[in-house]
This record gives C-alpha cells, sequence and structure tokens, in this order.
C-alpha cells in the first residue's frame, strides 16, 4: 500500500493540507494576539481618560487633592466607575490596583507605589488647562497577564483556533483520501489495460473521459492498442501467406520429382521446363520477401542519381511489349522527354516492371494498358491504368499489403505472390513519393505515382 501511487498522492496532498492549516493557525493567532494587544490598549487607554477626567472634576470640585487623604473611597469610586465591566455589587471589593496617582511634582497620591521604569506609561490629568497630576499604569503586556477575565479569554480563543486546526486537518485527510481515489481512477485503469496490452490482449481499450491529459493518454493507448492489434493480424496472416506461397511450389516440385522417380513421367525437356518454373517462381517470392525484409530494415541500397524516367519506362514497356501481345492487350506509351529526377535506376525500373506486369496478370483480353508519365507545375507523375476488371472500392486501400490479392478466387496461374505492390509502395516511399490506387477511367484500376518536384530533385 506505501508503495502504491495512491498512497503518494494522499500523502502528498494530506501533508499540503496539513501545512496550510497549521499555517492559517499561526496566522489567526498572530493576528488574534496583535488584535487583542490593540484591543486591551485601547480599553486601557479609554480607562484611562475616563479616570483623568473624573479625578479633574474631584480636584476641580475639592480646590485640591485633600479629598483622597480625606475620604479614601473616591480614590475607589473613581476606579470602579473607570471600569464599568465591574459587577456592580462589588462597591467595596477592591479591584485590581494597576493605576497609581501622582501629583504634578510626581509625588505618590494614591494607589500602588510602582517603582520608576522606563515602560511605564504616564497621562497627564488637567484641570483648567493646567496639569495637576499624573496616571502611571503598566505596560500592555502586563495587563494581559494580571487581568484574568483578559486571560480566560485568550486562551478560550486559543483553544477554539487549535480545535478549528484540528479539525481542518481531519477534513483534509478525508477530503485527500477521496480525491487520491477519484483521481487516479482513470490511472488503474490505464495501468491494468496495459497490463493486459502486455500479456497480448489487443483488443483491450480504455474509456477515454474528461477532455485532459488522462484522456489524451487514453485516446493515444487505444490508438497504440489498435496498431498492435492490426500489426498482429498482419502478421500472422503474412505468415500464413508465406507459409502457403511456399508451400505451394514445393508441394509442386515435390510432385515433379516423385512422379520422376517412380517413371509415371519421363524424364524429358516438358519436365524440366516444369520444374525449372516452378523454381523460378519459388525464387522470385524468396527475392521479393528478401527486398521487404530490407526495405523495413531500412537497408536496401539505393544509388541515386540523375534518370530519366521517361526513357526509363520506355525501356520496361519494351521489354514486356511482346508478352502483351500474345495476351491481346495493348499498350499506349505516353511519356514526356527530359524528365530527369535523381534516383535509382534499377529500383525505379524494377517499380515500372511490377506495375506492367500487374496489369499483365489481372487485365482481360482483350484489354488495353495506358502508360502515362509527364510533369506538373510541382510533381513529376506515373500513370498506369487498365481495362476491366476494376477493384472493389474498399479493396483499394489495401493493395499495397503484402501478400494481398483484390479477389481471393485469383490463384497463382495468375502468377505472382501479392508481393510487388507492396515492393512498390517500397520503392516510391523511398524516392520521397506518393503512390496511390484508384478506379481507372478505362474501366479497371489506374495507379498513380507522384514524386513532388523539390523531392525528386534533391534526393
Amino acid at each position: 500500500m506505501r508503495s502504491s501511487i495512491t498512497f503518494k498522492l494522499f500523502l502528498a496532498i494530506l501533508a499540503s493540507c496539513i501545512v496550510v492549516a497549521l499555517a492559517m493557525g499561526t496566522a489567526v493567532r498572530f493576528s488574534f494576539d496583535s488584535g487583542f494587544d490593540d484591543y486591551v490598549q485601547e480599553r486601557e487607554q479609554q480607562r484611562l481618560d475616563t479616570l483623568a477626567q473624573l479625578l479633574a472634576a474631584d480636584y476641580l470640585e475639592a480646590q485640591g487633592w485633600q479629598f483622597l487623604s480625606d475620604r479614601r473611597d473616591r480614590w475607589w469610586r473613581s476606579l470602579r466607575l473607570s471600569r464599568r465591566d465591574l459587577p456592580d455589587g462589588r462597591e467595596h471589593d477592591e479591584p485590581p490596583l494597576r493605576v497609581m496617582l501622582a501629583d504634578a511634582q510626581g509625588d505618590w497620591l494614591a494607589g500602588p507605589k510602582l517603582p520608576p521604569s522606563p515602560s511605564l506609561r504616564r497621562m497627564p490629568v488637567r484641570a483648567d488647562g493646567q496639569v495637576v497630576g499624573w496616571l502611571y499604569t503598566l505596560p500592555p503586556m502586563a495587563h494581559v497577564i494580571n487581568d484574568e477575565i483578559d486571560r480566560q479569554f485568550q486562551a478560550r480563543q486559543l483553544r477554539a483556533t487549535w480545535v478549528i486546526v484540528s479539525l481542518s486537518v481531519l477534513l483534509a485527510a478525508l477530503v485527500s483520501l477521496l480525491l487520491a481515489r477519484v483521481l487516479l481512477v482513470p490511472v488503474r485503469r490505464m495501468a491494468q489495460a496495459t497490463h493486459r496490452l502486455a500479456e497480448g490482449h489487443y483488443r483491450t481499450r480504455v474509456r477515454v473521459g474528461a477532455p485532459d491529459e488522462l484522456g489524451r493518454l487514453a485516446r493515444d493507448f487505444n490508438r497504440l492498442a489498435h496498431s498492435l492489434e492490426r500489426h498482429e493480424q498482419w502478421r500472422r496472416e503474412l505468415m500464413a501467406d508465406v507459409s502457403h506461397e511456399l508451400r505451394t511450389p514445393l508441394a509442386v516440385l515435390r510432385g515433379e520429382i516423385e512422379a520422376l522417380q517412380d517413371g509415371l513421367r519421363p524424364l524429358d525437356g516438358n519436365a524440366l521446363g516444369s520444374l525449372a518454373h516452378e523454381v523460378s517462381q519459388l525464387s522470385q517470392l524468396i527475392d521479393d520477401l528478401y527486398d521487404l525484409s530490407l526495405a523495413d530494415a531500412g537497408a536496401l541500397n539505393y544509388h541515386m542519381q540523375p534518370v530519366d524516367l521517361g526513357v526509363l519506362v520506355a525501356q520496361a514497356v519494351d521489354a514486356v511489349q511482346d508478352r502483351f501481345q500474345r495476351r491481346g492487350i495493348a499498350i499506349d506509351l505516353q511519356a514526356e522527354e527530359r524528365l530527369v529526377m535523381q534516383g535509382d535506376q534499377r529500383r525505379l525500373l524494377q517499380l515500372v516492371s511490377n506495375l506492367l506486369e500487374n496489369s499483365l496478370r489481372y487485365t482481360d483480353s482483350p484489354g488495353r494498358v495506358r502508360v502515362r508519365a509527364h510533369r506538373t507545375r510541382q510533381a513529376i507523375e506515373l500513370d498506369v491504368a487498365d481495362t476491366a476488371p476494376g477493384v472493389a472500392p474498399e479493396q483499394l486501400p489495401r493493395l499495397f499489403d503484402r501478400l494481398y490479392r483484390a479477389e481471393a478466387s485469383r490463384s497463382r496461374q495468375h502468377g505472382g505472390a501479392g508481393l510487388g505492390l507492396a515492393i512498390c509502395r517500397s520503392i516510391v516511399q523511398a524516392h520521397g513519393g506518393q503512390i496511390t490506387a484508384a478506379a481507372s477511367d478505362l474501366g479497371g484500376l489506374a495507379i498513380r505515382i507522384r514524386w513532388p518536384t523539390d523531392a525528386a530533385s534533391t534526393l
């Protein structure tokens, strides 16, 4: 529990709340003490003012301070009247003696004889504008200490302050625990989902909550899980398709060899040609897989140099012209001159050959293939379009996936293993271009390759 993030977050929030509560309690206590001292000083000042006025009135009435010696109760009466907070029933109870009266020369007249001290407060008693006496009182802190009522009030306020602080800390602990649990619910779900994802459950998803950092993290997690699920599906399909593609020529080779060994088929030129054809198909498949693996690892070598794309396309068309004629498929070549770009001549020739081979395999006879290489204002483009049959719109995005055939019914009699277009995409991307598939205006499939002018010239 102590190592959990919930406990750590709980401690962090609780510690912050405790520090704030203690700081507030200390600040309130300091403010109260300061305000209480001011209150005591103001109260004592008012009492001294009242006492000075009473004594001045008695002094004028008696024409001197003789009344203090004749009637001692006059002094206590003046003190009692200045301290109106005392109960009325305590006329003869002696209040706390904290004030001393002296005459104009500073000689003691009444009250406690306070020793001379710089901390004593002094207030004049004026009669008819003349100073006829002085009132001396203790410093304010001594007032607080000596006044029992003030001391009790101060103690009650102190207890109330720390009770409030204690209750605030308990409330902070409760709130911190609730916040720690609530805030970490999405994190806990994310941790559990990550654990399941690490175990190979790629269908795991998490609920996206508020559009905050945790919400964005949840969306990124779902995209990651979807990507892993898709790649895992592709891996399984790739393994199944590769094993199937390898098994078929090997099974044919084994059948042919067993037939020759059993004498069921004579060892003549036809038998050797059939064996050579299957070996060639198998070799081509292995070469294509090897090229794709090198492309994925970034180890496929490209020797970039200026290449005239129009001349290169014409060479690729000329190489397959006879095969197209035998299939009854016409080739319409439209290539501009001086389509110079930076590229690997051998790989670009492989690219065009693969596109032409794809059209040759899957275009019905009689048919037509149109090859266009031209320059636009911003790019060099290569288009290969053919006649029927076409490809369903939902299958177009997957044409460049490995070992994918647009129609599951197409067998190996058409040749190839569904790797040609995948290799084409790798070559185009290595040259900084983009390759897309769309429905052709001729009724079949159109492959468009676009190399931006800046990318084609700087590669």
